[in-house]
């Protein structure tokens, strides 16, 4: 019956083109199944539809890093299209050869092809030759491309003699409407090759590792083979799939032998090599990114950007399939910097975690991105481990967890806000020995949030009060003077300049805007503060943290993305904070600590050692460093802690944050210009006036003189060598930050002069709270290597020769807020109710300002938010106890105290919970 058939179909096809019809109706009962009249069939075809609708194919969208270079690429296919021209004449000959041997002859359906492949693949028991033309194979793969369910796609893949004609119908079409190398090359992007790969540009790249226009023979031949059958031959499954590969490949080889597309000889001698495989992963997604937290970052962008979709549907589609081309802001010498820096102080396996970012001053653009921890999920989905999937060093919004108090960061905004209403350097008052903001503070609907609860103290709770001037209450970190500063300027104020340089909560949350707001009791990210500080740095222009510079779409179209900036402080203003802020590196808790030019910064210690940060800026680039404990900040503080193989008694700002940023940086900027800051306007902010500083500072130089007389006799250099290993084994930060009133420390030590005509500005006492032994005596003395000038002049960035790089940084630990999920933390604190009048009229130097008894211990208890429990108010302390107060009574336990000026004891285990490897990054 067989040959009878064949030979009646072999006649009529001597009718050629013009016979399609008629051979159409012969034919396709064979095909499809016996039993459909002919008359049907021909009169199917003699109406045929329009082209299918073709949507782009889904693309592979790459990101790449400043310079070019691909970090990270997302996609729904693995495919990357290209033209004809693109792909090597072998492999186009190759395919031809196997799947359609007369595809540039015929039509759209050939008949004598398909009966052909028919008898061979009947007595081969197999398929060894494709039965449908190149054209009818990709209106097949086009209905599967745009099959968006299972349904759908189970539907363009039943056998049928319906969806077989309907698949004429189209190819017949689409013959009408390209050309044949347009259908080829249109064939050979969409297809499926096996092994993730589709398109034969991404199947040379995941088989061989070479692009589809350098394919030779045996590699086109390979490729070829596994287009019909590609989860069989799939050479990622093993080595039966590899033996059907090459059986397949063989096969190829021998039918253009057989075509007299190659010669014999060259076929055996191809089908003699091995397969070659060099299978290239080709991984989509962060987890795959060579820079994965700031790959995270960047797709959140991506996803809640409007200008990549209206709904983030569209916008996941866009990235997923769109193949575009977005170029990042990464800098992978800054980010090599920052990785490493971080990786030689704290290890993946950590349950401490530092983040680091560095942003471009001037125009927001990240430039480095890094966590200690590695990305992805933990084995056996573990909470804890060497990885995590929060982009630690980016708020909740761009994929990261509930970030950390900021510590004493904040309280540069303090001090613009000073320097904005007009304070001068060298102005400033005495200070107490203890405070509570019991008055004087309101937010900025005009409610007064005032603490009477909480208690501030500096050294360590033993007093030390006394005059210190704008400059030495920055360089020494003192709470007091900053929480007095802050009341004097007014809250408000404080925080308009904070949200002005783009201070948002991690959480997304609004701003806790309390008394403790310049001591930083808001939760924040590397980024924000990184971002803030770029804007001082940027002379009071601050741009918005931008990861995307130009996105150019597959037809190559390319948009480009402006920095968002705008002027939040003066510029002269700004300058006058550089100027003190440079003096944290040469007077104050950086000092000793360099990076070989010009910076300006500030350390942020958190109250109980539970976070501590750098953040500091040149005029070329802004980084901020955070450290904390993954677990949860306040129930696993950084005292007693073991980071990076090295024991830490107390972490604090400048033990190891800051030597996280200094190597960073110094490393970020070894190839970059040296520039100095503009120097500050002297007749604006000059000649400021301290009550008392100079009569301090004589005293202060006489009992120091009169200690070393008094020590000279008894204590050799190999003791005092002695006792500072013995300070560096306990962990205290150098400079003392925020921790004055150490062994070998009085007040105003290391104070120096001030910048306002030779005024004498003695360094303050850091507000502290009473430290342990350990934390104390481990207070390293602050030295003066590795100061550096600036240069003054009338440029904004004056050139400047390059300096030393620095001495050693000195060790230390941090802490960290819960980063991911709320742990043991105080609730964010809420404003205070309203004071009585008596309150809002209290005198500016009441009974609080000098000094209140210590509520029992060296412990104070500083009440920081309210919760209602069976018609009760608890108000939660700062040592994690509750005090129960009766329904709707008043009180002040609204604010959290994040600095080392009060003390949080362990929270109860109750209220704790794993932060990490709960959920995968979406």
């Amino acid at each position: 019956m067989t040959s009878r058939l064949l030979g009646a179909v072999l006649a009529l096809s001597l009718c050629g083109a013009a016979g399609g019809t008629l051979v159409a109706g012969l034919v396709m009962p064979f095909v499809g199944g016996a039993g459909l009249a002919a008359r049907s069939a021909a009169s199917t075809l003699t109406y045929l539809p329009a082209p299918l609708r073709e949507e782009p194919l889904p693309e592979v969208t790459r990101l790449l890093d400043r310079n070019g270079r691909q970090i990270a690429q997302f996609y729904y296919q693995n495919r990357q299209s290209v033209p004809l021209s693109a792909v090597a004449p072998v492999m186009r000959q190759a395919i031809v050869a196997i799947e359609d041997a007369r595809f540039y002859e015929h039509g759209g359906l050939d008949l004598k092809g398909t009966l052909r492949a028919f008898v061979t693949n009947t007595r081969a028991g197999g398929i060894r030759q494709g039965g449908s033309s190149i054209s009818q194979q990709l209106v097949k793969n086009i209905m599967l491309a745009q099959a968006e369910s299972k349904e759908e796609r189970a539907q363009a893949l039943v056998r049928s003699f319906r969806r077989k004609l309907d698949e004429l119908r189209y190819a017949l079409a689409l013959e009408r409407k390209y050309t044949k190398d347009q259908i080829l090359e249109r064939y050979l992007n969409i297809a499926y090759f096996g092994a993730g790969a589709f398109g034969v540009q991404a199947a040379a790249r995941r088989f061989f590792g070479v692009d589809a226009a350098d394919l030779t023979l045996t590699q086109a031949a390979t490729l070829a083979g596994a287009v019909r059958t590609p989860y069989d031959t799939d050479p990622s499954l093993g080595d039966e799939h590899r033996d059907r590969l090459r059986a397949r490949r063989d096969l190829v080889l021998g039918r253009m032998a057989e075509l007299g597309v190659i010669g014999k000889d060259a076929a055996r001698a191809a089908a003699a090599e091995p397969l070659t495989l060099h299978l290239r992963p080709e991984p989509g997604g962060c987890a795959g990114s060579a820079h994965p937290f700031f790959c995270v970052y960047v797709e959140r962008e991506v996803l809640t950007n409007p200008a990549f979709g209206y709904t983030r549907a569209d916008r996941e589609r866009r990235l997923q399939r769109g193949g575009l081309t977005i170029w990042t802001t990464i800098d992978p010498v800054a980010q090599r910097a920052a990785e490493r820096a971080i990786g030689a102080r704290v290890r993946p396996r950590d349950t401490q975690v530092a983040s680091e970012t560095m942003i471009e001053p001037g125009t927001g653009r990240i430039r480095a991105m890094a966590v200690s921890k590695h990305y992805g999920r933990n084995p056996h989905d573990r909470d804890l481990g060497p990885s995590t999937t929060y982009n630690l060093a980016a708020d909740t919004a761009h994929g990261g967890g509930l970030g950390l108090q900021a510590g004493s960061t904040f309280k540069v905004f303090t001090l613009a806000t000073a320097l904005k209403q007009g304070m001068r350097f060298g102005d400033g008052f005495t200070i107490p020995g203890a405070y509570v903001p019991s008055y004087g503070y309101r937010d900025c609907s005009g409610r007064a949030v005032n603490d009477p609860n909480t208690v501030i103290h500096n050294a360590g709770g033993e007093g030390g009060g006394g005059p210190y001037s704008l400059e030495m209450g920055t360089w020494q970190s003192v709470n007091i003077f900053y929480m007095r500063l802050e009341r004097e300027v007014g809250l408000c104020d404080v925080v308009q300049t904070a949200k002005s340089l783009g201070i948002r909560r991690a959480d997304g949350t609004p701003l806790h805007e309390v008394p403790t707001f310049t001591l930083g009791a808001n939760e924040m990210d590397p980024t924000t503060v990184a971002a803030a500080y770029a804007g001082l740095a940027a002379r009071g222009r601050y741009c918005r943290p931008m990861a995307v510079t130009a996105v150019v779409e597959r037809d190559g179209t390319r948009t480009e993305i402006p920095p968002a900036c705008v002027t939040a402080l003066e510029p002269a203003v700004a300058d006058a904070v550089s100027h003190v802020l440079t003096g944290v590196f040469t007077k104050g808790t950086m000092r000793g600590q360099s990076i070989g030019r010009p910076a300006a910064g500030k350390t942020g210690t958190n109250n109980g050692y539970t976070s501590a940060w750098f953040a500091g800026y040149t005029p070329g680039l802004a980084a901020a460093v955070s450290v904390g404990d993954i677990r949860g900040s306040y129930r696993y503080p950084l005292t007693g802690v073991t980071i990076g193989g090295r024991y830490y008694g107390a972490v604090q700002g400048a033990s190891l944050p800051g030597p996280i940023w200094v190597d960073s940086m110094r490393s970020a900027l070894r190839d970059t210009p040296v520039y100095g800051f503009v120097p500050p306007d002297m007749a604006r902010f000059g000649g400021g006036f301290t009550p008392g500083l100079k009569e301090a500072l004589e005293k202060q130089r006489e009992k120091e003189k009169k200690k070393r007389e008094a020590e000279r006799g008894k204590h050799d250099d190999g003791d005092n060598a002695s006792a500072s290993e013995g300070d560096a084994a306990a962990g205290a930060a150098s400079g003392g930050e925020e921790a004055s009133g150490g062994a070998g420390t009085t007040p105003l030590a290391g104070s120096g002069t001030t910048p306002t005509g030779g005024r004498a500005a003695p360094a303050a006492p850091a507000a502290s709270v009473r430290r342990s032994t350990g934390a104390r005596s481990g207070r390293d003395s602050p030295s003066p290597a590795g100061a550096h000038s600036v240069v003054r002049g009338t440029s904004p960035r004056a050139p400047l020769r390059s300096g030393p790089g620095g001495v050693p940084a000195t060790s230390g630990r941090t802490g960290w807020a819960s980063l991911t999920r709320p742990d043991t933390a105080p609730p964010a604190a809420r404003p205070a109710v309203r004071r009585a009048e008596a309150h809002r009229d209290a005198p500016r130097h009441g009974a609080a300002e000098r000094g209140s008894p210590k509520h029992g211990t060296a412990e104070h208890r500083a009440a920081t938010s309210t919760r209602t429990s069976r018609g009760r108010h608890h108000a939660v302390s700062h040592d994690g106890r509750h005090r129960r107060t009766p329904h709707g009574a008043a009180h002040a336990a609204t604010h959290p105290a994040p600095n080392r000026a009060t003390r949080r004891a362990e929270p109860p285990a109750r209220h704790h919970r794993p932060v990490h490897g709960v959920r995968r990054h979406a």
